[in-house]
């Protein structure tokens, strides 16, 4: 019997805790994974930190990246803006075919290290899942809906709002759930240049060929990612019961 989205999302948020609180519990597992370390547990740093802080700079990027995206994809798909539909499609892909690490090498002289060109990085990978499903979600709205909208005597903005975005909700918050939870992951990468991120274990076990700091680390990582996936799943049923 397959338990309810809210009862998985809440479940994985208990273990993605569990797992965050108790990871120093977890040393004899370690040490069978990692028999000839002399420390297998990742004590740099506390996992709760390094948890908060990757999850407030993809929470940053993200918000700057969905009112972006959100708010170009609106622009375009209205009458006065459909010219620039094509230039706004090329960016939003250059942006993540461009690999992050590249973007994090061009920021670092500008930026400096830290959170700064990580941000600006995550910025730049989740803007196309998000443009490209503003686009499909107001685009697959049936124009005979917006023409009865338009006969009630409702303005271009009360459409939009109105109808549009309520229509296309649930296709823009799948380009939403994508993009945050591809940048869940890329923002490990942050730990090559000084930000604080569950990329720290993950990078220190690869220098120093310790395989449980880079378990902890991706352990982590993947929790968060799913349990962030739950949650959007939660709200997309919650949205299309509505």
């Amino acid at each position: 019997m397959k338990l309810p989205s809210h009862w998985s999302a809440s479940g994985w948020l208990v273990v993605l805790i569990m797992a965050t609180l108790g990871m120093q519990y977890l040393e004899r597992f370690f040490r069978w994974v990692a028999p000839g370390q002399r420390q297998v547990i990742y004590q740099r740093d506390d996992f709760l930190s390094l948890m908060l802080n990757h999850a407030s700079l993809v929470g940053l990027a993200s918000i700057v990246a969905i009112t972006i995206g959100v708010g170009t994809g609106i622009l375009v798909t209205r009458a006065w803006g459909r010219d620039f539909l094509p230039t706004v499609s090329l960016i939003a892909s250059v942006g993540q075919t461009f690999p992050p690490v590249a973007v994090l090498a061009l920021c670092v002289p500008l930026l400096g290290f830290g959170a700064g060109p990580v941000i600006l990085s995550l910025i730049l990978y989740g803007l196309l899942p998000i443009v490209r499903n503003t686009l499909a979600g107001i685009g697959d709205v049936e124009p005979a809906v917006i023409e009865s909208a338009r006969g009630m005597g409702m303005s271009g903005t009360q459409i939009l709002w109105q109808v549009e975005i309520p229509l296309a909700f649930n296709v823009i918050l799948a380009g939403i759930r994508t993009s945050v939870t591809i940048n869940i992951a890329t923002a490990a990468i942050g730990s090559t240049i000084g930000a604080r991120t569950l990329g720290d274990p993950v990078i220190a076990g690869l220098i120093n060929n310790n395989i449980a700091y880079t378990l902890q680390g991706a352990i982590l990582i993947g929790l968060l990612a799913v349990t962030v996936d739950r949650l959007f799943e939660v709200v997309q049923s919650v949205s299309t019961r509505r």
